[in-house]
Formats: C-alpha cells, structure tokens, sequence
C-alpha cells in the first residue's frame, strides 16, 4: 500500500524557490507597472493632437521628454528632390510605405525630416507609389514631434548611398544615416503631419513602443511561471512511500 507524505526540503531548494518565485511575481510587476506607464503615454499621445500647437522652440524644449509628444506649428518649404519611402510599412492587411519629405525650417539650419503619411504600393516594378510630390513654397505645417520610429531591418546595411533616385527606399529611419545622405544636419524628432480631410495619406499615428496589452501578457507570463515553480517544488517534496 502507498501513501504520500512531504519530505523535508533542503535548505538549497527553499532558497532557490524562495529566489525564483520572488524573482517572477517582481519581473510580473515590473509589466504591470510598464502597462500602466504606457497607457499614460498613449494617453498622452492621443491629447497632444487636440492640443494647441507650439512654435518650434517650444516643442523642441518640450520633446526633450522622452515621453512627451509636443503638437508642433513650423513654417519653411520642402527641400525639392529631397525625400524617402519608408518601405514595409502596413496599414491593417495592406502593406505600403510612408512618404517621408525633407523641411527646410526658417530660421534653422538643421532639416526637418516630416511623415506624410501612409500609402499602398504593390511593389510593383516601374510602378511608384502613387502620392502627390510636396508643394512648393512657404508653407506652415502641423504635427506631432515625435522621435524616430525605432526597428526595422538593417540586413545588409546603409542602402541609401547606393541610390540616386529620389525619392530614396529604406527599411528604417535612422538620423544619422539620414544626415550622411542629406549632406545636412537633421533634427533629432521629425514631424507626423495632422489629418487632413481628402487627403491621399493615411495618418493613423500612435506611439512606436509596445502596446500595453503587449505588456499584460507578459505579466501573465511572469506570473505563471512564480506558479509553475510553486507547484514544482510542491510535487518534488509530496513523495510516495510504502507502508
């Protein structure tokens, strides 16, 4: 006949226990806490666009906080034969690019690089994107001054001095691979131009990081292996024996 009965563990296996589970429920809180801030800045992100715009130096000073999205108005023209296609980019199922425009600030000498949005390109040989060239002129744009989109492939990498054509085709946005190309000094935010009814772009932004969803599984995660540990350490020590 069999029974169980609980063998005592060692001092070894209550240490590391004791260690793995506090180590997973902390890793767990510390996703909890990352959902919560992550909220707050697509909160934050969301607000900025109803705010009211800011001149440029006020927006830089505010976007030296990583977190914050400064609503942006600045006045200069498009660099003509300047600009990029931010390729592989999708926009639900369909897969596009982003037009990126090269700005000319008043006043400054370092380019604003400026996303005008979303397209669809089949990717088609000979067949560009089909989006209207920036105006010429003295124009005020509106936006977000958000950082440069992180990610991206970089296999292979810099294909930009390898082009002559403009615009140019990236897998990335990178400030300095953008500055070498441009021969010009570039800001260290570009501009995400407000939505414009009618127009061909689609301006759908949101904030380059992980959703906080992304941040709750992984909590779960975290969670479940502090259990999975518990129920380890109890199976090992709740032994059969025979009577």
């Amino acid at each position: 006949m069999t029974t169980r009965r609980w063998r005592r563990p060692t001092a070894f296996a209550w240490i590391l226990t004791a260690f793995g589970v506090a180590a997973f429920c902390a890793l767990g809180a510390w996703q909890i806490d990352r959902a919560a801030q992550k909220r707050q800045l697509f909160e934050a992100f969301a607000d900025a666009a109803n705010a009211p715009a800011l001149d440029f130096a006020q927006a830089r000073a505010a976007g030296a906080d990583s977190q914050r999205y400064p609503h942006l108005r600045v006045s200069g023209h498009f660099v003509a034969d300047r600009g990029y296609w931010l390729d592989e980019q999708f926009n639900g199922d369909r897969v596009g690019v982003h037009a990126i425009a090269v700005f000319a600030i008043d006043g400054q000498s370092e380019w604003l690089l400026v996303d005008r949005g979303w397209v669809a390109w089949s990717h088609a040989a000979g067949v560009a994107p089909a989006a209207p060239a920036p105006p010429a002129g003295e124009i005020v744009l509106t936006g977000l001054y958000a950082p440069f989109p992180g990610g991206g492939l970089r296999l292979g990498g810099n294909a930009l001095p390898g082009q002559a054509a403009w615009p140019k085709l990236t897998l990335f946005l990178d400030a300095r691979a953008m500055a070498a190309d441009l021969g010009r000094a570039v800001q260290p935010r570009m501009l995400l131009l407000d939505p414009e009814p009618g127009n061909v772009f689609v301006r759908d932004w949101k904030p380059q990081v992980f959703p906080p969803e992304r941040h709750i599984g992984y909590a779960v995660t975290w969670f479940g292996f502090a259990i999975v540990a518990l129920i380890i350490f109890i199976v090992v020590h709740w032994v059969k024996v025979e009577k």
